[in-house]
């Protein structure tokens, strides 16, 4: 039995006869539409709780959560950053939210003019030809890029390009993308500065290869400062090149990716541009392409005749819909606010302390946790456990104590090339106190670990649920009560 009395399950507060509000029963019985074996032969065991005993439950434990309105969330790899309550308060107006997906054209002029609008500041900020709003988050996005470059090289009759080609220090949905398109994943290692491997990529390129996919900044929060020279390897192979977009807070109003030679990109607009993301959505992954491939783009697509807005689906080549209707329209709001509010030198000033933030907390922390690429980083620092002075610690350990300092932990263990890695993206909106809290409580963490690292084995011990038995806890999942 759970010993803390706010964090047990609502069945184990039951009390038989309680009750809060009564449900109705059916007029009709169910056994006249249903077949008898889906007909349950006993009652269910739900719980027996007032109205104010439920209010009290789900309201504790929502203060048992970490979220952005009570901790800060080093977990920048999902980008929770805090983004301006308004954007929620204007994508949630009765005109949008209630707007049913089959209203006819007419009657949608509002929406359908946001989504075309969105689509021409994407244009504007990364120098693409033209975009798509329909994928419905980043690695949906990834597969439509995948998609439009396999439709590109048949119409070209060249049938033979089914290879992508992959860095290790792209993010983990890419290699499934390729997979998942119908191509075979040709994983390159990374260069000691954990950047493309030039000769590596030479060796692979060839008459096979349909894209070489990169992210930029990459997982270990650099910049491929060869990009150019990639591009330019990858067109005489006769590849496209695709860009990861997901990590675009690092670059948005600094640099046009179409102006690195990307022919294919895509952007989460739920991590750069304003959604609060995390726990599976909500996500939108907006997909550019260059002049060449965009009548490849998904339909319908969202025209301007001068007069009004239309769907329009007429296009030879497209891969067709990648989505029911259109998008989710929520996260498109957001975005198209975000953009709207903030000129190209703010966008460049954003990106700017993004980078700044990463750096700060990468410099505090270099006598403790070492950058493993000790450089100037992006928007992300990956740091590490030096086993010379930590010789008893693990990242894992380090992470669970965190959070009984009151921070939630920053994503660990990974990039996989980095041993023992702590990535932490701080993000723009984080002011220098709140770093200066967060690293301080780092550097007591070393500080314990050096003198009595089981403390740090014991972690969390002030949380409700302690440690765990993480491989027992994989193998095998408890799933329910």
């Amino acid at each position: 039995m759970n010993t803390y009395p706010h964090n047990l399950l609502s069945i184990e507060k039951s009390s038989l006869g309680r009750r809060g509000p009564q449900i109705r029963k059916a007029q009709k019985d169910a056994s006249a539409y249903l077949p008898k074996e889906f007909l349950r032969r006993t009652p269910p065991n739900l719980p027996s709780l007032s109205e104010f005993d439920t209010v009290r439950h789900f309201t504790n434990l929502s203060r048992l959560n970490f979220c952005l309105d009570t901790h800060f969330y080093p977990l920048g790899s999902c980008t929770m950053k805090y983004n301006p309550k308004a954007y929620d308060v204007l994508s949630a107006l009765d005109g949008f939210s209630a707007l049913h997906p089959y209203t006819p054209q007419d009657y949608a002029q509002g929406t359908l003019s946001i989504i075309y609008g969105l689509r021409q500041q994407l244009k504007a900020i990364t120098g693409l030809y033209d975009f798509t709003l329909q994928p419905a988050a980043g690695a949906h996005g990834e597969f439509t890029g995948a998609l439009i470059a396999a439709a590109y090289h048949r119409s070209r009759k060249d049938f033979e390009r089914k290879e992508i080609i992959i860095p290790d220090t792209a993010h983990g949905t890419n290699p499934a993308t390729a997979v998942m398109a119908g191509c075979r994943v040709i994983n390159i290692k990374s260069a000691p500065d954990g950047r493309v491997d030039i000769e590596e990529l030479k060796k692979v390129l060839g008459p096979k290869t349909a894209l070489v996919m990169l992210t930029i900044p990459n997982t270990a929060g650099l910049f491929e400062k060869n990009i150019k020279q990639i591009a330019k390897l990858a067109h005489e192979a006769g590849s496209l090149l695709y860009m990861d977009g997901a990590n675009l807070n690092a670059l948005i109003g600094m640099v046009k990716p179409a102006n690195m030679g990307v022919d294919i990109m895509h952007i989460n607009l739920h991590k750069t541009l304003a959604t609060p993301h995390g726990g599976g959505g909500p996500g939108a992954g907006a997909v550019g392409v260059c002049e060449k491939l965009a009548d490849f783009l998904p339909v319908p697509r969202v025209e301007f005749d001068g007069k009004k807005y239309k769907l329009s689906v007429k296009s030879k080549n497209t891969i067709g819909a990648v989505k029911s209707f259109y998008g989710n329209i929520s996260v498109i709001i957001r975005a198209y606010c975000y953009l709207k509010q903030f000129d190209g030198q703010t966008l460049k000033e954003i990106a700017e302390n993004a980078v700044l933030n990463a750096n700060y907390v990468r410099v505090k922390l270099a006598k403790y946790f070492p950058a493993f690429f000790d450089e100037i980083c992006m928007h992300e620092c990956v740091l590490t456990i030096d086993k010379g002075m930590l010789p008893n610690a693990k990242t894992i350990d380090i992470a669970k104590m965190l959070l009984d300092m009151g921070f939630h932990a920053p994503t660990v263990y990974f990039p996989l090339i980095v041993p023992e890695a702590i990535m932490i993206e701080p993000t723009e909106t984080e002011n220098k106190q709140t770093l200066d809290k967060f690293i301080s409580a780092l550097i007591s963490i070393f500080l314990e670990a050096g003198t009595n690292p089981e403390v740090l084995h014991q972690a969390p011990r002030k949380c409700p649920v302690k440690r765990i038995d993480e491989v027992m806890a994989a193998r095998e999942p408890n799933l329910r009560w």
